[in-house]
């Protein structure tokens, strides 16, 4: 498990990364009347780890800004994540 951990910081960058590059995906299609990504989608890769890219992708964008449902379950899920840093004594360095 330590092993892995060694890991972590390295893939919080490319989740948020990706994240952030689908939630911006999502703004295009929106403007463009495109298909969009799921809700679904967005939340589950920010329950993966990318919820702190979208989150600031959230307020540069102005995307999903009139969805207060969105924003909810959003913040659930960075409240999740700060937990379990706490709960699991992490260390992103």
């Amino acid at each position: 498990m330590t092993n892995l951990l060694n890991y972590l910081p390295a893939y919080l960058i490319i989740i948020n990364v990706i994240s952030v590059l689908v939630f911006s995906m999502d703004k295009f299609q929106a403007k463009n009347n495109k298909r969009r990504v799921p809700e679904n989608i967005l939340h589950l890769l920010e329950l993966v780890g990318g919820v702190f890219g979208i989150i600031v992708a959230m307020y540069l964008i102005h995307h999903k800004s009139s969805k207060w449902q969105y924003y909810i379950i959003t913040y659930i899920i960075l409240i999740v994540w700060v937990f379990a840093y706490q709960y699991f004594e992490l260390s992103l360095f």
